[in-house]
């Protein structure tokens, strides 16, 4: 979502949803590896996969990644309905 228009504090939200704990824990590894690989560090990271939320603030975009509950819970999309959506594609492209 481009959250540019609607905060100070961030351009992008990223939302995602893990289908249990360890497939949470494995996506926020994977995204802090990759992102590290490139020389992009967290800002701050937040929650846990055995909590169903965890956060990953990166200053431009942040990562809401969420256990299904969890997702439906928080409603980031309702939320933040003027935000545009971006689609995302699920094509894997290489650096």
């Amino acid at each position: 979502m481009d959250v540019s228009a609607l905060t100070s504090f961030t351009e992008y939200f990223v939302v995602c949803t893990g289908e249990s704990e360890p497939q949470l824990r494995t996506i926020s590894k994977n995204i802090e590896e990759k992102l590290s690989a490139a020389g992009i560090r967290p800002h701050h990271l937040e929650g846990r996969s055995d909590n169903g939320w965890i956060l990953m603030d990166y200053d431009d975009f942040v990562i809401h990644i969420f256990s299904p509950d969890k997702r439906t819970y928080y409603d980031l999309e309702r939320l933040w309905a003027d935000a545009p959506r971006i689609p995302v594609s699920d094509k894997v492209t290489s650096h």
